[in-house]
């Protein structure tokens, strides 16, 4: 991939026009090729534009990252309605398996640090069975509280001490980006991804909407009816505010930087 991928601006968020294809060869690329500092990938979509349009800080944070990777169908709609093609719906789930796959071969040393010690148990089995070859560097499910200084310390030298060539990080949008960013100047690995709930779909300890759904983009409504719950402000209040503010955009009405 280009070392300055297309992009494009919703919302005064930068997200990058890219295929499954080139963001697995960047990341091969960046691990191939460390140069010192720890890369930080932002995998969202429309609810994380809507939350970096409500909060400047972590517009600036997410459009700070070496790439955006657009995982939902609404920046890549977008993308489209503005003549600009070459963006791919590529949900964390689908990047990690493919990333997996790749990694059967050369077998690249992934940390997994986020969601439940079952859901890592879950997901440490099915990459030994179906994804052999890759290295499990270390798997680490944080607390849900706030952690200490000590504490953070030393999640962060486990880390390290994995030597993982990729930090998969899955404590949701926007928690998991806002993590990454500020440990960026610590972390001694190639790169770090935000996966959100992919170990879950990985794991299949979480159901995942069909593959026709997600074309569709109405992934948002089969959470919706299993997990009304957790979902309904994302996608009953959240999701019709950044409709109208895309709209906005999209007519020239209003401008957002």
């Amino acid at each position: 991939m280009n070392s300055r991928p297309d992009a494009v601006k919703i919302l005064g968020s930068r997200v990058h026009l890219v295929t499954l294809e080139e963001v697995l060869d960047t990341l091969e690329q960046w691990i191939r090729e460390p140069g010192g500092t720890c890369r930080q990938v932002v995998v969202t979509g429309f609810h994380g534009l809507w939350e970096a349009h409500c909060d400047a800080e972590l517009r600036r944070t997410l459009n700070a990252a070496a790439l955006w990777v657009p995982d939902g169908i609404a920046p890549v709609w977008i993308a489209r309605w503005r003549g600009r093609s070459g963006a791919q719906r590529i949900p964390g789930a689908d990047l990690l398996r493919a990333f997996l796959e790749r990694g059967r071969e050369r077998r690249y040393r992934s940390f997994f640090f986020g969601d439940t010690p079952e859901t890592l148990a879950a997901l440490q089995a099915v990459i030994g069975t179906r994804y052999a070859g890759n290295v499990i560097a270390g798997v680490l499910s944080p607390p849900f509280r706030e952690v200490g200084p000590e504490e953070d310390a030393a999640q962060v030298a486990m880390i390290n001490a994995a030597q993982p060539d990729v930090l998969w990080v899955g404590l949701g949008t926007p928690k998991q980006d806002r993590w990454i960013y500020r440990h960026l100047p610590v972390l001694r690995v190639p790169v770090a991804i935000g996966v959100g709930a992919a170990f879950g779909f990985v794991a299949g300890t979480v159901p995942r909407a069909p593959a026709w759904m997600g074309r569709m983009g109405l992934e948002w409504l089969y959470r919706l009816l299993r997990e009304p719950r957790k979902c309904w402000r994302r996608s009953l209040v959240q999701g019709p505010r950044f409709l109208a503010h895309v709209l906005l955009e999209l007519t020239g009405l209003r401008k957002y930087d």
